[in-house]
């Protein structure tokens, strides 16, 4: 297995899910790829996951069961079943997705079955407009019934913030540029490119690495801004 920058006792557990994947699954393991944070450097103890591509002839449930006490065994390892078939005619539908693993990954078992993906921008411009789009409407439905509570207003705009980043970084995939994981390198690809309000960005960012202690009179216009912030966004996506 590839030297990988996460602590000792993760390897050693990653060592022994592999080991018994191979002896549930035998010779219709295909293969096995680590993608993520793991993969590029930046897993985070205690904060991130190892996330496993795991290939298969079959991905019938009565199949998938007998991995059922392994994968309940290690937490910290996700798991997605999957098969060559499945990825073949699903890449047009989940772009984003399949991109971000083909960007970062480390086979540890098998056959390297993430090279040779192809994805088309008009597939990826469509996801992420739509997601976007979904973000926005999600948020606002949210907000009406939320909007009095503060901390749960705060809550919200800490993990759509996230998620969104997750999506503007392919969005800079889009119009050419590259796409980075951290999340002060995203912001500073979006500013040329859609013309945002860095301030707003940076102040949600510091707010949720506890950096800055936001005020009950600043979560809202904060809330409001950002949507604000999306709806534009989303107003550029739309004529890429």
């Amino acid at each position: 297995m590839k030297e990988l920058n996460i602590p000792e006792k993760l390897k050693n557990n990653l060592k022994s899910f592999i080991q018994g994947l191979k002896h549930i699954f035998g010779e219709d393991l295909i293969s096995i790829i680590l993608y993520g944070s793991a993969a590029s450097g930046e897993f985070m103890d205690k904060h991130s996951n190892l996330n496993l591509l795991v290939l298969l002839k079959s991905t019938e449930l009565r199949y998938l069961k007998e991995a059922s006490g392994i994968v309940g065994k290690y937490r910290m390892i996700h798991p997605l079943f999957l098969t060559e078939s499945y990825i073949a005619s699903s890449a047009d539908t989940f772009p984003v997705e399949f991109l971000d693993m083909r960007e970062n990954y480390s086979v540890l078992y098998g056959k390297d079955a993430l090279s040779g993906i192809v994805v088309e921008t008009n597939n990826l411009r469509f996801q992420c407009e739509q997601e976007l789009k979904s973000k926005i409407i999600n948020l606002r439905q949210l907000y009406l019934r939320i909007n009095k509570d503060k901390t749960a207003l705060r809550n919200l705009l800490f993990k759509a913030f996230t998620s969104i980043l997750h999506i503007l970084r392919n969005v800079l995939r889009l119009k050419g540029k590259g796409a980075p994981y951290k999340k002060e390198d995203i912001l500073r690809g979006l500013i040329p490119e859609f013309n945002i309000d860095i301030d707003i960005w940076r102040k949600i960012s510091s707010a949720k690495k506890n950096e800055l202690k936001l005020s009950k009179h600043d979560i809202e216009p904060l809330f409001i801004n950002f949507v604000k912030e999306l709806e534009k966004i989303v107003d550029l996506v739309d004529r890429i």
